[in-house]
Order: C-alpha cells, then structure tokens, then sequence
C-alpha cells in the first residue's frame, strides 16, 4: 500500500472557521504526508458548478423549493384563524383583525430544510492506494463537498462515520455547526489492517429508521465485503434521494506482472500468495474484478439510485462533476417541464 507524493497540502494546526474558501481541502488544515496526501486541490469554482448539479439530482430539494409540512413560521400563509388564548401575539394579522373586528392570527408553511445524510466509510480497505492518493483521501473529498453543499440556504448535514468499531453518529445540523461535525468525523483515519469485513448496512439502516423529511443520502464506500446492505439501501431508496460514490484503485481491476506477490485482505488480515507472472492468473483476476463491479453497478441501477466510480488515479472532483453533469442532461430530457415534485 503506496501513495506517491502530494498534490496541494495544508500546514497542521487548529480547525479553521468553516468558511468557503478557494479550495475547500484546506479547511480544518489536516496535516498531509507522502503517505496521507489528502484529497488535492478542491477548487471552489467547481464545487459551485457540482452544486447545480446534484440540486437537479435531489429534484431541487432546498430549502424553500417545497411546502414544508405542518405550520409555523415561514414566508408563506397557510391560513387565517381566530385568535385563541396561548397563541403567540406577534402572530396578529391586524387587516383581518381591523375588518372582521376580531383578533385574528396568521399561521404560515414553515421553510422546509434539506436535510443531507453522509455515510462515510473508514474501513481499513479505505486506507489501501496506489496511484495519486489512497480512498479514504477521496472520500475526504467527497465528504467536504457534500458538506458545502448540505450548508447553503440553512440546510443541515448528518454524519454515519462506519468500519472503525462501533458506528458513530453525528446528528443533523445546519451552517457552522454542520461542518466542524464534519471536520469532528473526518479526524478519524481509516486502520491500516484489521477490524474484520466491514459493511454499509447498519449505517444505512439507522437512516433508513429516522424520521427526517425525505432528503438526499450520500454514501461514499469501496463497497468491499458481502451485499448485505442491499435490504437497507432498498429501504432508504424509498424515501430519499441516495447518490452512491464507489470509490476505486487501480491495483483492484487489474493485477499487474510483478513476479510473486503476497496480497493482504487489511480488514480480515487473510493473505493469498500468487505468482502474478502467470498471464492466465491475471487474465482471470482482471475478468472477475470486472464481473464484481458490473454485478455491484447493475444493482444500484436495479434500485434506481444514481451510482459514480471515483478513481485514487487522477482528479476525482471533475470525475464527480462529469458524472453529475450527464445525469443532470438525463434528467432534463426526461421532465422537459418542471414538475415542482421531488424526484
């Protein structure tokens, strides 16, 4: 397990304000090394242009884009009632009170908030990497933006941080306090081995048990190990919009000619000796490595969720902003004329 220099770095020390900045890797000012480099430059100009895009793929479910449920504060009215006592006085609505010369009070659709949910994987198979960075650094990534995104307009972000002992939970919440929720949870680095197979499921199945309006679910995973989280991710794709980023390394489709290797499973500790020179070994690795990911890619079109494959080899964040842009196109040709429901 390897990575190779870094790309942009940020000097350690205390958290930063949360603030937007120009690049978005540099908030918390995590310490980088040869060997965590981090997830790179994350341009702000970019990060905004994603933003449009998964707005079209939650079916623009920010805040304000949808009645809110109940009654309470809001810009906009529900109805006109006679005042009644306990009621709050600021409430008044004097015009309906001038012309009917009894007092009444106005109830209005309370703003509807977004509320984001990050499934965050920190397994030790995050830490393995290659190429430019390991996947537990484009995870990083990845959580940073959807934490930006989950900030704007008020909207709240929560956090199911699972593969590194027990699940932890941080609760939704909105602006400032959302993000340093998040920096709280990105401390904890992925073990370089052990903690035995590790799996979405649980994680998935205390969001699937919350009672949050339906919202926007992102799970950032390599998604090695059994597919018992497919009952949950049925369940919660049933009420939210889930965006699933499967992250990847090279050396996991391909087995390269390097002689004899002795391959380390980092979550069970398992080890496998082979003789990569044999060419109908690696023909066979490649071929199933393949037939792995075409299987996990066909079950999340089966589900009906959107499914992107993010590379430790090269820049991640175009990948994402690609990915989102054509499914954006997609989505508009499908619904030429907004239905103002969510998707």
């Amino acid at each position: 397990m390897t990575a190779p220099g870094v790309r942009g770095s940020a000097a350690p020390g205390a958290h930063e304000s949360p603030r937007h900045t120009s690049d978005l890797a540099h908030i918390g000012r995590r310490e980088r090394t040869a060997a965590r480099p981090g997830p790179g430059p994350i341009a702000d100009g970019l990060v905004r242009q994603l933003e449009l895009s998964m707005d079209r793929r939650v079916g623009g479910r920010m805040s304000g884009d949808h009645r809110g449920l109940g009654r309470g504060t809001g810009m906009e009215l529900d109805r006109i009632r006679p005042y009644e006592p306990g009621d709050d006085v600021r409430r008044i609505d004097w015009n309906a009170t001038a012309r009917t010369q009894i007092t009444h009070i106005r109830e209005d659709v309370p703003e509807r908030q977004l509320t984001a949910w990050l499934l965050l994987d920190q397994s030790a198979s995050m830490h393995f990497g290659t190429a430019d960075r390991r996947k537990a650094d484009v995870a990083e990534g990845v959580a940073l933006v959807v934490g930006r995104f989950a900030a704007r307009r008020g909207n709240r972000l929560g956090i199911v941080a699972f593969g590194s002992g027990p699940d932890r939970v941080t609760p939704p919440a909105g602006g400032r306090k959302g993000m340093l929720g998040l920096l709280h949870a990105l401390e904890t680095e992925p073990a370089e081995e052990g903690g035995g197979q590790t799996s979405p499921a649980r994680a998935l199945a205390l969001v699937g048990a919350t009672r949050t309006p339906p919202g926007v679910v992102v799970i950032a995973s390599d998604f090695r190990g059994p597919r018992d989280w497919l009952p949950a991710l049925t369940n919660v794709a049933g009420r939210h919009a889930v965006i699933v980023l499967e992250i990847t390394d090279p050396r996991e489709d391909a087995l390269p000619d390097v002689g004899e290797l002795t391959h380390v499973d980092p979550e069970t500790g398992r080890t496998l000796r082979v003789d990569t020179g044999d060419r109908r070994l690696r023909s066979a690795f490649d071929g199933a490595a393949a037939a792995e990911r075409a299987s996990l890619a066909t079950s999340f079109a089966g589900l009906g969720v959107r499914h992107l494959r993010l590379s430790t080899d090269g820049p991640w964040l175009p990948a994402l902003a690609q990915g989102f842009a054509r499914n954006a196109a997609r989505t508009q040709e499908r619904t030429p004329e907004r239905t103002g429901r969510p998707a």
